[in-house]
């Protein structure tokens, strides 16, 4: 019997992964980029900030050079201020992938914010490994 409790466990989990929602397609007025394209808009733009939307958990565990962990739950608009105080600047924002909602999330709050010129690494996370990135961990 504990041995069917298990697998029923098991499975369920598995399933659970794949129910986890996708990210939107796009988003108004927000830039799509690739691993690629990230990289060359981070090398083109020193300083540019980078807002990693994924748990503190994750971000330690590794993340782009140069981003700024802000759990989109938790980020308040004067976090975002402390970082980014010009509403013009570039910001790119990443999380887990296109099966996490967190960075998508946390655009449509900065964009609340009256913030304007924002970049989303969609592929997130999972992309930037799959493709051996490199990474800096905490």
């Amino acid at each position: 019997m504990r041995f069917f409790f298990s697998l029923l466990l098991l499975v369920h989990v598995a399933v659970s992964a794949d129910d986890k929602p996708f990210a939107p397609e796009s988003i108004d007025g927000v830039r799509i980029v690739t691993a690629e394209e990230a990289i060359e808009l981070i090398l083109d733009n020193p300083g540019m900030p980078i807002i990693d939307s994924r748990k503190k958990t994750e971000y330690v565990k590794g993340h782009i050079e140069g981003a700024e962990s802000l759990l989109d739950t938790e980020m308040t608009e004067a976090d975002l201020e402390a970082i980014v105080p010009e509403r013009h600047t570039t910001i790119l924002f990443y999380c887990n992938g296109i099966r996490c909602l967190r960075s998508s999330n946390a655009i449509v709050k900065v964009k609340e914010w009256g913030y304007t010129n924002l970049v989303w690494f969609r592929g997130g996370w999972k992309e930037w490994n799959n493709k051996l990135l490199p990474v800096v961990t905490d």
